[in-house]
């Protein structure tokens, strides 16, 4: 293990291997945190990730875990719990989104999209907050279009929805010392198997006549991270979307 290892704190990010969590992972890294890398079944990503952030002398611990399991919630904390960099942030980023109408959306999607939306950011919450004890950030990844009737993406909506609703009782809860906030992303990376046709009249509405970028969204997680006296707030960046 690298030498200034007890010195840097710890950086969860929650679905790291790919899309935002990596992006935000690489920022935090050079923020000067060590990394909690945890995927799923992306591992030749992670694996990449891990040896990329090494390669740049910060360290990097893989946490392979299902996060609709509580159990290996449990587990990947109790490895975080071990390890001698101290938890100092958490990001919720892992998210599915099942596409489907309220009436043939299965009861099986609808369940593992609350598992892994709303539930795990809860029970990796309140582990990280006995690990973080006087400080410590949460900032979980919401989205703008939660508040909206996306009626093809039911369970999502409402997932993220009440994900924001969580936020604020979370900041309430471990107030003082630990500062919990999301950020909402707008139109910044088509949702996998949406046509093109369809992103490029949801981008052209906006008010910024583009979309996003990962970095747009990066550098919200950092001012969240950074500034001390924001807690129990929604960070929405979107071009816009909202005001469509």
């Amino acid at each position: 293990m690298p030498s200034d290892l007890q010195v840097k704190p710890l950086a969860l990010v929650t679905g790291a291997a790919i899309r935002l969590g990596r992006e935000i992972a690489l920022a935090l890294a050079d923020q000067g945190y060590a990394i909690g890398l945890h995927y799923n079944s992306s591992v030749r990503q992670a694996q990449a990730l891990s040896r990329q952030l090494e390669d740049k002398g910060v360290p990097a611990l893989l946490l392979q875990a299902d996060l609709t399991v509580p159990e290996q919630i449990r587990r990947i904390f109790d490895q975080i719990n071990a390890y001698p960099s101290p938890l100092k942030v958490l990001v919720n980023s892992a998210a599915v989104m099942h596409a489907g109408s309220l009436e043939n959306t299965s009861i099986e999607d609808w369940d593992a999209t609350f598992d892994l939306n709303l539930r795990a950011p809860w029970l990796c919450a309140r582990y990280a907050a006995q690990l973080m004890k006087e400080y410590g950030v949460i900032i979980n990844l919401t989205d703008a279009a939660s508040g909206r009737p996306w009626k093809m993406y039911p369970a999502y909506s409402v997932s993220k929805a009440g994900l924001e609703v969580l936020t604020r009782i979370l900041a309430r809860s471990l107030a003082p010392g630990i500062r919990v906030n999301a950020v909402a992303p707008g139109l910044v990376m088509p949702t996998p198997g949406l046509p093109g046709d369809q992103w490029e009249r949801l981008v052209e509405r906006l008010p910024a006549k583009r979309t996003g970028t990962p970095q747009d969204i990066v550098r919200a997680v950092l001012f969240l991270v950074q500034n001390e006296y924001i807690t129990g707030q929604t960070l929405v960046v979107d071009g816009g979307y909202q005001l469509t």
